[in-house]
């Protein structure tokens, strides 16, 4: 196996011959090291589907109260969101790989640890624990795939992340379900261990390094991020769970307080932890825009089917399991295609055209019948899958390509960001519905996905409106 060619030392960065500086690994350490990303990130996707589907039978195991096993999710989902754009922050001034690797043997050291738990406080803290190295991993995989693709086959590199969560996500939860058909509840963290162990081991040997930035971490900014971050998160799940009005409203006060310091304080940094500086380039500005639109959408529709199809349709729970199969499915095949697009089309048409596709299928699974045959809700779930990949292998290429080399991190964490903010806004809009229609919430909740995907294409769409010169690492 060769060795990295890439150079882990500081350097200035320079935009001077930026595009041709992007030539990727040579070949077979590409196909070494893009494995150990989709490895990591396989890793991270299933362990959150799996803890989902696993939930009930850990709870009843540890003799947990329903309320109180929420914290199994929950403390993942938040040390994943406070810590993403630290972790992608500290990526560009040490090196990807070392953040990358780092974060997956935390998560690899933390999986042994929620399979050893024996109460729900321990599992607790190990989950926690678990997220900050998955937010490790998540923060710079795409900056990796920057490093190991060439820039004219980087749509292709981003398109295999995009199929490998897809792939995860699908087989998740059949996954959990088998293992524990056959094994106690440990055994879904255990199996974590042994393939985190070969993934560093082979990572350690495959994964390049990077120019770094030279400004000094801003200590401060990474504080200031996981209290903006964390007083949002509890903010919106007590509203979705209706908590006590008055503490949800001193929540967001204080969140908005100190969000004002943290924003002011990183127009003053020459690499900012927030990239605001990036956010200034509206093509960046408006693809993190459609990220977000978009997986509120999808967060909507993938917490409000299972309810359409189980409690107003009348399918069992494992039929509702496989109707929403061919949306993932289909995102498998439609990633590598639109990953290959987007090495020669703009990201703003097809983003654009796949955004108008994903919300069609949306509008026709809120406008299902009251008696609707297994082909019309697969043809559906198959339109939204498709529309959602041709949308996002482009997407993310557009936010990687529009920074700078030497800030991929703070691209990378932002995409990942993107990402959560649209699901846990989804999420929490899905309950706000709930609660004010419960008759009709799920359709309701499909249209107001459709809204969000409408809206995504008509901003992925401003991406094709000419703005003068581009900066030289912009696409």
């Amino acid at each position: 196996m060769a060795t990295p060619t890439h150079s882990d030392s500081p350097t200035q960065p320079s935009n001077a011959g930026h595009a041709e500086t992007e030539t990727g690994l040579p070949l077979p350490q590409r196909y070494y090291a893009i494995a150990v990303v989709a490895l990591g990130i396989t890793l991270a996707v299933l362990d959150g589907a799996i803890a989902n589907v696993a939930l009930p039978t850990i709870a009843r195991h540890l003799h947990a109260s329903a309320a109180g096993s929420i914290w199994i999710v929950n403390a993942y989902q938040l040390s994943v969101t406070i810590s993403l754009l630290p972790l992608s922050s500290l990526g560009d001034r040490i090196g990807y790989r070392r953040v990358y690797l780092g974060g997956l043997a935390l998560f690899t050291v933390a999986s042994l640890f929620c399979a050893l738990a024996t109460s729900l406080p321990e599992l607790a803290v190990a989950r926690m624990v678990q997220g900050f190295g998955g937010a490790g991993i998540m923060s710079v995989n795409t900056a990796l795939v920057r490093l190991i693709y060439p820039r004219e086959r980087l749509g292709r590199g981003v398109a295999i992340n995009a199929m490998v969560v897809a792939v995860a996500s699908a087989v998740g939860p059949t996954l959990a379900s088998g293992v524990l058909a056959v094994a106690p509840w440990p055994w879904l963290f255990a199996i974590n261990v042994p393939i985190g162990i070969a993934a560093v081991a082979f990572g350690l040997r495959a994964l390049p390094g990077n120019e770094r930035h030279p400004a000094p971490y801003d200590y401060l900014s990474a504080a200031l991020n996981a209290v903006v971050f964390g007083l949002l998160i509890f903010a919106v799940d007590g509203m979705s769970h209706g908590e006590n009005t008055p503490l949800v409203a001193a929540e967001l006060v204080l969140a908005v307080i100190v969000g004002w310091f943290f924003v002011r304080r990183q127009l003053t940094q020459p690499a900012p932890l927030l990239p605001v500086d990036l956010l200034a380039n509206p093509v960046f500005a408006l693809s993190i825009s459609t990220s977000v639109c978009s997986f509120t959408a999808q967060m909507l529709a993938f917490v409000a089917l299972p309810f359409l199809l189980q409690e107003t349709l009348g399918f069992s729970q494992v039929a509702t399991g496989f109707l929403m199969t061919p949306w993932p499915l289909i995102i498998v095949g439609a990633a590598p295609l639109a990953g290959s697009l987007s090495d020669r089309y703009p990201a703003g048409i097809l983003g654009g055209i796949g955004l108008a596709l994903f919300a069609l299928g949306l509008l026709s699974l809120a406008t299902l019948g009251a008696h609707p045959s297994v082909v019309d809700i697969c043809w559906r779930m198959a339109l939204c899958g498709a529309g959602f990949g041709i949308f996002q292998s482009p997407n993310n290429r557009q936010i990687l390509s529009s920074a700078p080399r030497e800030r991929s991190g703070g691209a990378s964490g932002m995409l990942g960001t993107a990402r959560l903010t649209g699901q846990t806004l989804g999420a929490a809009l899905v309950a706000l519905i709930f609660g004010i229609a419960p008759k009709h919430g799920p359709a309701l909740a499909l249209a107001v996905a459709t809204g969000f995907a409408a809206v995504a294409s008509v901003v992925s769409m401003l991406r094709l409106v000419p703005r003068g010169a581009a900066p030289t690492h912009a696409r």
